[in-house]
Parts: C-alpha cells; sequence; structure tokens
C-alpha cells in the first residue's frame, strides 16, 4: 500500500513539473525578459532572434522604450520589439511560419507596414528576410587611399573590436572624464586635438564589427526586394539600393567605406556634411529596378565571387549632405546611410 501510495504521489509532482514546464514555454516574451537577457551581456543577434521568433507580450510606450534604453536595450533589440508588436506578434496562438507559407517578394512589400528598411533574399521563388544591421563608426589618421590601407590599420580594427563609435566617442569628451576619456583611448581611435582650438582632419571608417556574416548564400546570383518606402525623417526618392564588396581586416571586422572629414563633424547637428562626395568604396555593378518610391528589386550584374558583401542604401546625389549627429546616432538620413545588410557568398556556391 505504501508503495503505490509512494508512485502516486511521484507521478503526481511529475505530472506537476511538465505542466509547469509547457506552460514555461509558452508564456510570451515580456519587457523584462529582454532586459534580462541584455543586462547578461547577451548577443546582439541573438536577443533579436529571439523577439522574432518566440510570442511575445511587450509594451512599447514611450515610458517603456525609456525604461528598455536605460537598461543597455540596443536600437536593433528595441526595433525589433516594435516590429514584434506591430504585427501582433505576441499572441500565443500565432503559428509559426512554415516553409510552405513564406510569402513571395511582391506580397512581402506589399504588406511591409515597418518603417524600419527591410531586405528580403527572393531567390528560389520565397521571400527570406535578411537582418538590419548598422556600421560602426571609428576615426583614424591614415588617409582613405585604398580598402587594404584601412584594412591594415589597428586603429581601426581596434575601435571595431571595442565597439566604441564616434557616438560613444562624443559622450565620453563630454563626460570630461578620465574613464570617459580611456575609454575611447583603449578602443584605438585617433582624436588627438580634438578638444583644442585648432580641428584637424581625420579619416571616418565605415564597418562591421564581425569578420564574416551569418547569411551564406549558396548562390553566386542572388537576388533581393528592398523596402525603405516607409522609413521616418528622409526623403525615399534620394536613395537608392547597391551592392559593395566588405573588406576583412584583421579577422576582427569588415569594412565597407571611409571618407575625410574634421574631427568634429559627428557632432554637428547641422546637414552641412556632404560626406559621400569623395566616399571611398568597393561597388559591384549592380541592377536596381525601381517598383515605386523606396521599393526595389536588387542583384549583382554578373556573378559575384566568393566573399563578403552587403546591400546598402546610397544617395543618387554625390552631393547630399549629411548631419554629423544623425550618422553618429543612426538616425533619419543617418539611418540610411549606416544600413547594411551583409552576405557571404561560399566557395559552393553555384
Amino acid at each position: 500500500m505504501r508503495k503505490r501510495m509512494l508512485i502516486f504521489v511521484t507521478s503526481v509532482v511529475l505530472l506537476a513539473q511538465t505542466f509547469a514546464a509547457a506552460q514555461q514555454a509558452q508564456k510570451p516574451m515580456t519587457n523584462d525578459d529582454v532586459i534580462a537577457m541584455a543586462k547578461n551581456k547577451m548577443p546582439e543577434t541573438v536577443v533579436v532572434s529571439a523577439i522574432q521568433t518566440r510570442p511575445s507580450k511587450f509594451n512599447t510606450s514611450t515610458t517603456e522604450l525609456i525604461r528598455l534604453q536605460k537598461a543597455s536595450v540596443t536600437e536593433n533589440e528595441l526595433n525589433a520589439m516594435i516590429a514584434a508588436s506591430n504585427k501582433g506578434a505576441g499572441s500565443d496562438s500565432s503559428p509559426k511560419p512554415s516553409a510552405a507559407s513564406t510569402p513571395d517578394a511582391s506580397s512581402a512589400l506589399a504588406v511591409s507596414k515597418s518603417h524600419t528598411p527591410k531586405l528580403y533574399l527572393t531567390n528560389g521563388g520565397v521571400a527570406r528576410e535578411l537582418p538590419l544591421e548598422k556600421t560602426q563608426l571609428a576615426e583614424t589618421k591614415t588617409k582613405p587611399s585604398s580598402m587594404k590601407n584601412l584594412a591594415a590599420d589597428s586603429a581601426v580594427t581596434q575601435a571595431m573590436q571595442s565597439g566604441i563609435n564616434t557616438a560613444a566617442y562624443s559622450a565620453a569628451s563630454h563626460m570630461n572624464s578620465a574613464i570617459g576619456n580611456s575609454a575611447v583611448q583603449q578602443a584605438g581611435s585617433v582624436f588627438s586635438g580634438v578638444l583644442s582650438h585648432r580641428t584637424p582632419t581625420v579619416t571616418y571608417v565605415w564597418g562591421v564589427p564581425s569578420p564574416t556574416s551569418t547569411n551564406v548564400l549558396q548562390t553566386v546570383s542572388p537576388s533581393f526586394t528592398l523596402d525603405f518606402s516607409r522609413a521616418i525623417g528622409i526623403k525615399a526618392d534620394e536613395y537608392e539600393p547597391a551592392i559593395v564588396k566588405l573588406t576583412s581586416a584583421q579577422n576582427t571586422c569588415r569594412i565597407v567605406g571611409a571618407t575625410q572629414g574634421k574631427a568634429d563633424l559627428q557632432s554637428s547637428p547641422a546637414a552641412d556634411w556632404q560626406m559621400y562626395s569623395h566616399f571611398l568604396e568597393e561597388r559591384v555593378s549592380t541592377h536596381a529596378e525601381k517598383l515605386e518610391a523606396g521599393k526595389y528589386k536588387v542583384s549583382p550584374a554578373s556573378e559575384l565571387q566568393p566573399g563578403e558583401y552587403a546591400v546598402v542604401l546610397r544617395p543618387i546625389s554625390r552631393d547630399k549632405k549629411f548631419s554629423g549627429g544623425d550618422v553618429a546616432r543612426a538616425q533619419g538620413d543617418g539611418l540610411m546611410f549606416d544600413a547594411l545588410w551583409t552576405f557571404q557568398i561560399s566557395d559552393e556556391a553555384e
């Protein structure tokens, strides 16, 4: 009798634990979950992937967004939370899309209501969204004579690896503290003379702080559809997509491009930086078919060699002026120029 009672009690406990685990697995992801992931320094790509794939119930009110930002939740993570809320990702009963239900390119563009630019890989008749990435901005005294020359510059690679950009530098310099300035120096960026009366000319370098893309393609002729028609603070007709080849730098980052300018331009709110007029980048010959303002079909004009690439947004006029503050914070026109979608053509691609 005691054995039967013990077996019964054990069975009840196991059932209760199983039920609790099932409830936990189905529990929607919340703001506090994202904050916990950020505080534990989980990679941004992992957090964004969790937001995009798990059931969620986010509060994206102004007060909550401020709280999230103060808790070190990144801009990409915030955008993913807003996108999940807008498309009803918080519904527990929403089925996860299967490969058969993946939308084609035209329907993906038609239903997109996001203010964030969206890129879809459209090979094989289905549309697969590639994650939006943001470039990191570093400074160096090395002149932008070639991408290879910049890739060998330790100041650039250290800055990319440390994650210190011009926005972080601006905050540190305004703190006027030894801690802030030390962090910038450790990043390897060159800012000598910035606080003096004479403003030196430096080279601004745009890069991606990781050695390779996670988007590995098995085709040498990828095709994409792009929608930036609802981006806030820009005129869609002023931009067009392009494909650029990325230059690997000491196995720490990939360089996108570079230009010269005064060292204080990154903090200027005025739209007076003509940074693209002499911008160094390795453009790939690209077919860009305009469907309507801010919507394009994009593909390389010829087969791509194995290596690292990105789809980027570039001003149609090379004389377009930017606000350095917008570029440093990746907002408005700065967001457009800083945005990119990286991909790798594998050695086995056909």
